[in-house]
C-alpha cells in the first residue's frame, strides 16, 4: 500500500538564487555554492540519464541492457570533471551540505523530504525547494534526472493473521495516516485527494517532490540486474573526486563503468 513518492529534488537560499536561477546549475553556480552527493550513486545518474542515456529499455526489461557508453556518457563524464573543478562547487558528503547551509558556505543541496526540517531550520523564511535544474552540456540544456519509486506498507504473505495484517497496511497507507505522516513529518502524501487541498496543494516541498517526480524524474529500474550499476557509478564519481578520472582517459573509464554496469556480477 503506497504512502508517498520516494525522490530527491532541490533546497536552496532564496536570498542568493532567484526563481529563474534555479532553473539552471551552471547559472547557479555563477551566484553561489551547489552541494551534491556526488558518490553516492543514487544521486549521480541525474546528469548521464539527463543526456540519453538509459537502463534496461524503460526500467524493465533486463534483455536491453545498460547503455552508460559512447559519446554521449563521455561528454557527461567530462562535464562532471570539470564540475568538481568548479570552485562554486562541493561534493555532500556526510551531512557536509546541510552545513554548509547553516554556516552559510553552501547555498543549495540536493535531498529529499526527509531533510526538510533541518533545511528549514538552516534557512529559515529563505528556504526554497524546487525540481531539478537542467545543466549546460556542450552549449545545450539538458535535464538533470532523477530516480523515482514510492514508499509502501507491504504484507508478510505468510502472516497469521492475514486479514488484520491487511487491515493495518491499509490504514497504515490510508489518507488519515499520510495527513498524520505529513504533519508531523514532512513526509509528503501520494494520496490524490490529499494533494488536492489547498494548503497542502500550495506547500513548497510538496510542489518540488511532485515535480520532480511527474518531470524531472525516471522510475528507478527494480529488475535483478539493477543491482549490478551501483557500484560503478560510484566507483566512476570517486575516481573523478580524487583525480583518477581525468579529460585524458575519460572515454576508457566511462567505458569501463558501462561495462561494469552490465556485467552478471561486481
Amino acid at each position: 500500500v503506497p504512502f508517498t513518492t520516494n525522490t530527491w529534488f532541490m533546497y536552496y537560499d532564496k536570498s542568493v538564487f532567484s526563481e529563474e536561477d534555479i532553473k539552471n546549475l551552471d547559472t547557479m553556480l555563477e551566484k553561489g555554492t551547489v552541494s551534491l552527493p556526488f558518490t553516492n550513486s543514487w544521486y549521480l545518474p541525474a546528469f548521464y540519464i539527463g543526456n540519453g542515456c538509459t537502463l534496461f529499455g524503460d526500467g524493465t526489461d533486463e534483455s536491453k541492457g545498460v547503455d552508460f557508453s559512447g559519446e554521449k556518457a563521455v561528454a557527461v563524464t567530462d562535464y562532471l570533471i570539470d564540475l568538481v573543478a568548479n570552485p562554486n562547487f562541493e561534493i555532500d558528503a556526510d551531512g557536509s551540505g546541510l552545513a554548509g547551509l547553516r554556516d552559510g558556505s553552501i547555498n543549495a543541496i540536493f535531498s529529499g523530504s526527509w531533510d526538510a526540517n533541518a533545511v528549514k531550520e538552516a534557512l529559515g523564511d529563505n528556504m526554497g525547494a524546487a525540481a531539478l535544474p537542467t545543466f549546460t552540456l556542450n552549449g545545450e540544456e539538458k535535464q538533470m534526472t532523477s530516480y523515482a519509486g514510492s514508499k509502501a506498507i507491504g504484507v508478510n504473505p505468510y502472516s497469521k493473521n492475514m486479514v488484520a495484517a491487511v487491515e493495518l497496511a491499509v490504514y497504515l497507507g490510508s489518507a488519515d495516516a499520510q495527513r498524520s505522516h505529513y504533519e508531523l513529518r514532512n513526509v509528503i502524501p501520494c494520496n490524490t485527494e490529499l494533494l488536492a487541498e489547498e494548503a497542502i496543494a500550495n506547500d513548497p516541498l510538496v510542489s518540488a517532490q511532485n515535480d520532480t517526480f511527474n518531470r524531472t524524474s525516471i522510475l528507478q529500474p527494480f529488475v535483478a540486474k539493477m543491482n549490478n550499476c551501483w557500484v560503478p557509478v560510484e566507483n566512476m564519481g570517486k575516481g573523478i573526486r580524487n583525480g583518477s578520472v581525468t579529460h585524458d582517459n575519460s572515454v576508457a573509464q566511462t567505458e569501463d563503468m558501462n561495462e561494469a554496469m552490465n556485467s552478471d556480477g561486481i
